[in-house]
């Protein structure tokens, strides 16, 4: 017994004291020691494992222990074993295997933020905003966000599939699909130029790289003397914070980036642009959607609010928290923990809100002359018909410069 209470107050301490930790979630800090009571939990678990009716593991103890924990939290908080660890730190790199979904509960459903590009998910239809109503032929429950995610996981992790059954954003009608998971590499930079001085620059996903393949696209271009910027975001889940700010800042020579707020010290930062920048006359259009969240909502909003960059799209999904990667004392495992809350250059809390286009613009009622009035049916670009907002950006940029 006395192995077992070392083992469990191991991982209680690593869920109580704080290693420091980054907006970017990689780096260590000050230990905090907050005041618990240990005897009690232990006087619990010990009582439970001895005179329960069915016999449980420690394991199982500790497991549910944490899980009970985790649901006083919001939905981006949890504890990660080793795998769901390496998992999250491949992921940044811009590699993991799984089904390629970002799930969150919004609105008392469980909500599809985005799909990764060539995912199982994408592949098989899914889109940012679709709702999923079962998981495995059982009805889903958004008051319990962690199971679900919890099974998705295990069948990721086992290499089986999953059986989901979904509706479209507006729409009643449910769809099933059955997705395989696979190794999925997000490119976190691709580019293209169109009408040969309009630059267009996708952006997947903030990872430990893209500011760097930022700076080495824009740096090819600079002899060309780009006419117009195409940023675009849509369907772009977030990631590394500290990334998008760098971004930010390559385009921005002053004014707030963004403002983060929490209960300690390191989460409170006024973030603001340095004088040094890049394509300073440029016109710069941002692409954003539903599926555009969190990190990508941070760049889109210092650029909005700054006066640097037109929105084109819909409103935002609407992720205004910061989450850090904390280790935990047993080696291996980590907490991935909501640590503040952020605020646009102007103070505004987009936190379940979202992001407000300049040009709003509804994928799916995109139609030619009509919704759009600022296409003209002769100006779509055959390699990009069946994308009338991108087209739109470019047609604005044409027009406005």
């Amino acid at each position: 017994m006395s192995q077992f209470i070392r083992y469990i107050t191991c991982i209680l301490l690593g869920l109580a004291l704080g290693l420091s930790v980054t907006l970017s979630g990689q780096e260590n800090a000050d230990q905090y020691h907050p005041r618990l009571n240990y005897p009690l939990l232990l006087d619990v678990i010990d009582t439970i494992e001895t005179y329960y009716v069915k016999e449980l593991t420690q394991d199982e103890l500790i497991s549910a222990a944490i899980e009970g924990i985790f649901d006083k939290l919001d939905p981006y908080s949890g504890f990660l074993d080793k795998q769901a660890f390496s998992n999250i730190r491949d992921a940044n790199k811009g590699e993991y295997f799984g089904f390629g979904i970002e799930i969150a509960a919004e609105d008392d459903k469980i909500t599809i933020i985005t799909p990764f590009p060539s995912s199982p998910a994408e592949l098989a239809g899914i889109r940012a905003g679709d709702q999923i109503v079962k998981l495995n032929d059982k009805k889903v429950n958004p008051e319990q966000l962690e199971t679900l995610l919890k099974e998705i996981k295990h069948h990721s992790q086992n290499n089986q599939s999953i059986n989901l059954a979904l509706t479209h954003s507006n729409m009643n009608s449910v769809f099933e699909v059955t997705l395989v998971p696979s190794i999925i590499s997000v490119q976190s930079v691709t580019a293209k130029l169109y009408e040969d001085k309009i630059g267009y620059i996708r952006l997947a996903s903030f990872q430990d790289n893209s500011t760097e393949e930022m700076i080495r696209q824009l740096t090819r271009w600079q002899p060309i003397g780009l006419e117009g910027l195409i940023l675009d975001l849509r369907n772009n889940p977030g990631g590394l914070l500290d990334q998008a700010i760098k971004i930010a800042d390559i385009f921005l020579a002053k004014g707030r980036i963004v403002s983060t707020e929490g209960r300690f010290f390191d989460a409170n930062s006024d973030y603001f642009a340095s004088p040094q920048t890049m394509l300073s006359s440029v016109p710069i259009i941002v692409l954003i959607n539903k599926g555009s969240a969190s990190a990508s909502e941070v760049l889109a909003a210092a650029l909005q609010e700054n006066d640097r960059a037109t929105l084109i799209g819909e409103t935002s999904f609407g992720k205004g928290t910061v989450q850090s990667l904390i280790p935990t004392l047993v080696e291996g495992n980590a907490i991935k923990l909501t640590i503040a809350k952020y605020t646009t250059p102007k103070g505004h809390d987009i936190n379940k809100k979202g992001i407000e286009p300049d040009i709003k613009l509804e994928a799916e009622t995109v139609t030619i002359g009509e919704s759009v009035p600022i296409i003209d049916k002769n100006t779509v670009h055959d390699e990009i018909r069946d994308d009338l907002i991108l087209d739109s950006a470019i047609t604005w940029i044409k027009t406005n410069t």
